[in-house]
């Protein structure tokens, strides 16, 4: 259901998992890198660059926030 309020991109880590807690904060965000990379295992480099597309449209659908993914996609392309 759409809305009028805006949703700010969030950057800080906010990786979680319900009914779990972790040692540390960053524990849950070392776990999703380590499973992206084990996703890529095995495939060749055009098959990771189409795995890699479709895991951005699948997540940015899961999003749904126009707003948010606008500001994701600018984030993103800084190169500070």
């Amino acid at each position: 259901m759409p809305t009028d309020t805006p949703t700010a991109l969030k950057t800080d880590p906010n990786f979680h998992e319900a009914d779990r807690r972790f040692f540390r904060d960053f524990s849950p965000g070392d776990e999703f890198y380590e499973n992206l990379i084990d996703a890529h295992n095995g495939l060749s480099d055009e098959q990771s660059e189409a795995f890699n597309a479709r895991l951005i449209l699948l997540l940015a659908n899961h999003i749904g926030d126009l707003r948010v993914l606008r500001e994701a996609l600018q984030a993103a392309r800084q190169t500070d």
